[in-house]
């Protein structure tokens, strides 16, 4: 069920990136998205005024390519709360398997967000609160303030009312911040897996110098 509901995800990423009028045909999401000048065409669709194309050039070279990505870190992902830590961007350069597409969905959840914002002023700007906020966060729900056992039978709503606290509009807002948060917690989890990935592969050298040099 879960790797059914992954890959639903990544069908409907790939309909979402089709529908951008990108410079070169999408074959291959690692390769395409290693430099990093389909993400800024991607970002100029649907937020022209953030980006400035002709400051991206298309790579080979991975000087280049990480030069691109460092453009697009500083000058547009920070501007939407989509800041790229620099093992993010080596995975996108090297072109590892999934670092585009989870970079993708996030990116996408972050246009989509300003998006909405720019259509109702009402939606909250709590992305950037969200990114910092760890599991367990009192903010982190979306939903309503939690009170004490005394204080919330003190305000119990009077016969015939909703004991929902979120009007229908309230709910689905509440609902966008819930899944902006599990992606933030996604991209957690990418990277301490990364860092883990990278521990281990310290400590397998570290045992075969060992290993050397007691042979010796």
């Amino acid at each position: 069920m879960a790797a059914d509901g992954g890959g639903a995800a990544l069908r409907a990423l790939y309909a979402w990136l089709d529908s951008v009028p990108l410079s070169r045909p999408r074959r291959n999401v690692a390769r395409d998205f290693s430099d990093g000048v389909l993400a800024a065409e991607v970002v100029k669709f649907f937020l022209p005024a953030m980006v400035q194309l002709h400051s991206y050039v298309p790579a080979c070279s991975t000087a280049q390519k990480i030069g691109n990505w460092g453009l697009l870190n500083r000058k547009v992902l920070s501007k939407l709360n989509c800041c790229l830590p620099q093992d993010a961007i080596r995975q996108l350069v090297q072109g590892r398997p999934g670092a585009a597409e989870r970079f993708l969905l996030l990116l996408r959840s972050r246009i989509q967000e300003r998006l909405r914002q720019r259509k109702d002023p009402g939606v909250p700007a709590a992305l950037g609160e969200l990114s910092s906020m760890e599991p367990g966060d009192s903010k982190a729900g979306g939903g309503c303030t939690q009170e004490s056992p005394k204080a919330a039978g003190a305000q119990k709503p009077p016969p015939g009312h909703s004991t929902s606290c979120l009007h229908p509009a309230e709910q689905e807002k509440a609902l966008l911040l819930a899944q902006e948060t599990i992606q933030i917690l996604q991209l957690k989890v990418w990277r301490l897996e990364e860092l883990l990935r990278l521990k281990n592969v310290r400590i397998d050298d570290l045992s075969r110098l060992l290993q050397e040099a007691q042979q010796r």
